[in-house]
């Protein structure tokens, strides 16, 4: 098992990233535009409409509350999208994986430089929404700054899980159990919206193991100024699990292409 976890890993992973910034440079436009829009209308429908009639919450007016929440959620969604149905299309119909692996590029370096433009993908629409609050003055401390780092480690995880999906079920229309059993459960019930304290116990045991969780903790002490040991916590929690998940996505995919 360990033998199969190696990975033939060299610097030229950063021409696979390199392609896809270029590809995505033709249309970022439209792309930045989805993934910037959807959280703003959750924060405007909840934080200005829904706000209005939600008592505080933790000493904080709901739009506080959600606002650094929505940072995590977007660079999940961002994540998972781009590692889904981005990787199956230039894998199973533009073919890209099979022309690059013709070349001294290997299949490892390829599915590491999908992990990397995943994690890219999640720091760019994620740093877009803290500037739109910070613009909205929902930022209220200097340790916001480094939420982009918060952004780059979780969207690592994220990629590498979604790509695990591909591994295991490498078939399209198996995306949207993905997106309904996964993501969304990890969407509705890892206090983006609400507090877990109001929730049955186990459930706030499960709450531990959804990444989403550790990432909206991180994301909303940094913006709050709410700063302790419990976020170095969250934080080795997501380097650790994104290490185990990395490894185990790049195998998967070796196994899918090269067969």
């Amino acid at each position: 098992m360990i033998r199969t976890l190696q990975m033939d890993i060299s610097p030229r992973v950063f021409k696979v990233f390199r392609r896809h910034l270029t590809v995505y440079r033709r249309n970022w436009k439209v792309s930045l535009s989805f993934n910037f829009f959807e959280p703003l209308l959750y924060l405007a429908a909840l934080g200005y409409g829904l706000g209005v009639y939600v008592q505080s919450i933790e000493g904080l007016t709901y739009i506080q509350f959600i606002a650094p929440a929505l940072i995590a959620s977007s660079a999940m969604f961002s994540s998972a999208y781009e590692c889904t149905y981005g990787t199956f299309i230039r894998m199973e119909f533009q073919k890209t994986f099979q022309a690059m692996v013709a070349t001294p590029v290997s299949m490892d370096e390829v599915s590491l430089g999908e992990i990397l433009w995943g994690s890219f993908k999640s720091f760019l629409y994620g740093s877009v929404i803290l500037f739109v609050i910070f613009v909205l003055g929902l930022v209220a401390s200097p340790w916001a700054l480094l939420v982009p780092v918060v952004l780059l480690i979780s969207g690592l995880l994220f990629a590498a899980l979604s790509m695990i999906w591909i591994g295991l079920v490498p078939n399209i229309d198996s995306f949207n159990y993905y997106f309904s059993l996964v993501i969304t459960p990890l969407f509705l019930f890892s206090g983006v919206f609400f507090p877990l304290s109001g929730l049955p116990a186990i459930v706030q045991t499960l709450a531990w193991a959804s990444p989403l969780f550790h990432v909206v903790n991180l994301t909303r002490g940094l913006v709050l100024g709410d700063v302790g040991m419990n976020l170095v916590w969250d934080f080795v929690w997501l380097v650790v699990v994104a290490a185990i998940l990395i490894p185990i996505a790049i195998h998967l995919m070796r196994r899918l292409v090269i067969r």
